[in-house]
């Protein structure tokens, strides 16, 4: 069986939210994807009986996203995972007609570690900021990554982060303008006057826009405004172009990370922020004391908070914030049934394909499904999967195997017996099955057939810590695993 940890075994997320943010998802019919680095998550936050729903999926350090109608990229550790939504593959979600999206892994780029931060896609081309070399950055074939532009201060590539470039902005098609933490061009330097040091750049020209930034993040070009985050103050601004003044519209309560927009409305990540090195004397941590980790709705037109949705528990920090135009989507990263069973093809191809039928079933499909209610802690219901399985393939060995182990987890032990028994005589070297078969005479006290089955499974595996384990026990008249 799969060791995959289960909600139970994480941080439970608890959050709360004001009415009028389960009113803006629902009357624009939308869905916020929120990404948090700290607690190793992808919440999609979503409209659902006139509450705001909180859904997560695991990934490693997930951080700077792109989304659209069709698309969703996520920069995480050292990958760059690729979604597409796929429309045949929402109905087949359960609950059954629930959700209107599902965006399925479509592929996955590694780069290594570059503390990757936000990226945009021009075109069918992904740009992204590779922080830790200081640079922005595309894809090319065969390779980690591929600097397209660095900050005309920065005069070699090396790892160690200079000067923590972070934003990306696009206006008019191209990647256009940037924020960094600092103008440095020394390994970490960026450190030294982070909490008045961030640039604003426009790369097309290489000019410096505004200097003298806390923390800046999050640029977007919206609605012929250059908006971002001064984060360091936990702030909304934007840069007024004929002036060149920097105008702050909003102060929230926390650190702002993370900018998306819908109609008159900027929706903002925060994060509490923690009193360490890198955080320790913003001008946030001495007019914010008390500080908060979730996403604000802001009226972009006076400055007044609208919304918001808090994290109690389980997430300190947002990265990224970005809107779905879907009403209640799912992504799709580790269930393999539905990733395996699903096919994108061209459209010439696809005229040729008979469509699938809701009522067709497969062998393996079934199998797999088992599987995760298994692991997910609901083993009655893996029963009726495993069991469907094995009508279609009655000697299908690890649903035989799998099926006996559930059915002994319920405590089913003549049951159990029968099955794992068929697997032992299709497969004697099947030394799981005979450490299970030992087990479960262990606990029906005989000790003898106990024994038996477990010295068998040793001699077959020597090292098998477990049923060492489950021998010795018996031998010392403990209970067995």
């Amino acid at each position: 069986m799969s060791d995959k940890k289960t909600e139970n075994e994480l941080e439970k997320l608890a959050s709360v939210h004001t009415n009028g943010f389960t009113e803006l998802l629902k009357h624009f019919g939308i869905s916020l994807a929120i990404s948090t680095y700290q607690a190793g998550r992808l919440i999609l936050a979503r409209e659902e009986d006139g509450k705001t729903n909180t859904h997560f999926r695991q990934f490693n350090k997930p951080m700077g996203m792109v989304a659209t109608q069709d698309r969703l990229t996520l920069g995480t550790a050292a990958q760059i995972w690729d979604f597409r939504n796929v429309p045949s593959a929402a109905p087949r979600i359960q609950p059954e007609g629930k959700h209107d999206a599902c965006y399925l892994v479509r592929d996955v780029k590694t780069t290594g570690d570059i503390d990757i931060h936000e990226m945009t896609w021009v075109g069918e081309e992904l740009w992204f900021i590779n922080t830790r070399f200081s640079c922005l950055c595309t894809f090319k074939p065969g390779y980690s990554f591929n600097p397209q532009w660095r900050p005309p201060f920065i005069t070699e590539y090396d790892m160690r982060d200079r000067c923590h470039l972070n934003g990306l902005a696009v206006r008019d098609g191209k990647p256009r303008y940037i924020t960094a933490l600092g103008e440095t061009d020394e390994a970490g330097g960026w450190r030294k006057n982070k909490a008045a040091g961030g640039i604003l750049m426009d790369i097309e020209s290489n000019e410096f826009l505004l200097r003298g930034l806390s923390m800046p993040h999050s640029p977007r070009w919206y609605e012929n405004k250059l908006w971002f985050l001064e984060s360091g103050r936990g702030t909304l601004n934007y840069l007024d172009e004929k002036t060149g003044e920097n105008i702050t519209v909003a102060e929230l309560p926390g650190f702002t990370r993370g900018l998306d927009f819908l109609g008159k409305y900027a929706i903002i990540g925060l994060s509490q922020v923690r009193e360490t090195a890198v955080f320790a004397g913003l001008p946030l941590t001495q007019t914010q004391p008390v500080r908060h980790s979730g996403v604000w709705i802001v009226d972009t037109t006076d400055g007044e908070i609208k919304a918001f949705l808090k994290f109690e528990k389980g997430v300190q920090e947002i990265f990224a914030v970005s809107v779905l135009p879907w009403k209640f989507p799912d992504i799709i990263n580790d269930d393999m049934a539905l990733i395996g069973s699903t096919y994108v093809l061209p459209d010439d191809i696809l005229k040729n394909v008979v469509q699938p039928s809701r009522d067709w079933s497969f062998a393996e499909t079934h199998f797999e499904a088992g599987n995760q209610l298994y692991n997910d802690g609901k083993v009655k219901e893996s029963l009726i999967e495993y069991e469907k399985c094995l009508e279609m393939l009655a000697d299908y060995i690890p649903a035989l195997f799998n099926y006996g182990v559930a059915l002994s987890n319920l405590e089913r032990y003549d049951e159990a017996l029968v099955e794992l028994e068929k697997v032992v005589s299709a497969d004697a070297g099947h030394a799981e099955a005979l450490n299970s078969i030992g087990f479960i005479y262990s606990k029906q006290n005989n000790n003898e057939k106990a024994r038996e089955y477990l010295q068998r499974a040793i001699t077959i595996r020597p090292d098998y810590t477990q049923a060492l384990n489950n021998l010795e026990l018996i031998q010392q008249g403990g209970e067995t695993a």
